[in-house]
């Protein structure tokens, strides 16, 4: 199978062509394939598989302009991606990443799945909204994953996060209770090669393991396997004057299950967050 990742250059397209060429022909591409409609369109020939990841990194200070490049780095280059598709006799399959940001907060005890119809409120959530909308209108039959967070030491948020646990700063966010989603990077995979064997398979997926945990639970169990204290608290106030609006990403938690994974008859190999986080540290993944 032809495949080509969009916006792949970061932790996720990394790991995703690695995984994928072991089986199938993969041209991964950043964010510069958008700059230029013509190699675009160009590059969109002769594809079986499409996998569109572009997104602007949200855990940093927003701003005027900062909020508009998250916004085009996900809306505005998926208007692109149509142009060139619409140029095409034939259109590829398409999968796009979307995120979890779409479900309204809530806690570990609440969960949300797929046939929860109503985004919360805020900017975040009317992102995804709007990201779905336009990603949606790509193909008949897109493909949707909405990502937890990723785990892995190579990037994303563990990887910032592992530094200051090791030094023995590591301590609840906010107060620890927000729930938080999350994927081991493997499972990720796992769900994108399932997609593959699967081409039924279309509409909205949660990407997350289908067991969330508070930011406490979460944090203490990586300051137990790096055997360091987990006593320093970080408060809300902090993380905003940091921040800012962006402090939302990490002081509001959303609780997401995999219902239609399941349904499916997928099998996480990493459905506990203590053997996912042992996996990836030790093994460096």
């Amino acid at each position: 199978m032809k495949i080509l990742i969009l916006g792949g250059t970061g932790l996720i397209g990394s790991a995703l062509e690695q995984h994928l060429s072991a089986d199938h022909e993969v041209e991964c591409v950043g964010r510069s394939a958008f700059v230029s409609q013509n190699a675009l369109n160009k590059l969109v020939q002769d594809r079986d598989l499409i996998i569109k990841l572009s997104g602007a990194n949200i855990v940093k200070r927003w701003n005027a302009d900062y909020k508009q490049e998250i916004l085009d780095s996900r809306i505005k280059t998926s208007k692109i991606l149509k142009i060139a598709l619409d140029s095409l006799s034939n259109r590829p399959r398409i999968i796009c990443a979307s995120a979890v940001g779409f479900y309204p907060e809530s806690s570990c005890d609440q969960p949300f799945d797929e046939t929860y119809k109503t985004p919360g409120i805020g900017f975040l959530s009317e992102l995804v909204l709007d990201w779905e909308k336009y990603s949606k209108a790509l193909s008949e039959g897109v493909l949707i994953f909405r990502f937890g967070v990723v785990l892995s030491v190579k990037g994303g948020a563990l990887s910032q996060m592992l530094l200051p646990f090791k030094l023995g700063l590591g301590g609840p966010v906010a107060g620890g209770k927000q729930c938080f989603s999350w994927i081991h990077v493997d499972d990720l995979l796992k769900a994108f090669s399932y997609a593959i064997e699967h081409p039924d398979m279309q509409g909205v997926f949660n990407l997350t393991s289908p067991n969330p945990v508070t930011q406490a639970k979460f944090g203490l169990t990586l300051a137990s396997l790096l055997h360091r204290p987990f006593l320093l608290p970080l408060f809300k106030w902090q993380i905003k004057l940091l921040f800012g609006e962006g402090s939302q990403v990490l002081t509001q938690g959303v609780s997401v299950v995999p219902t239609k994974l399941l349904q499916l008859g997928f099998k996480f190999d990493y459905a506990e967050v203590g053997s996912a986080l042992k996996d990836v540290i030790n093994n460096k993944k």
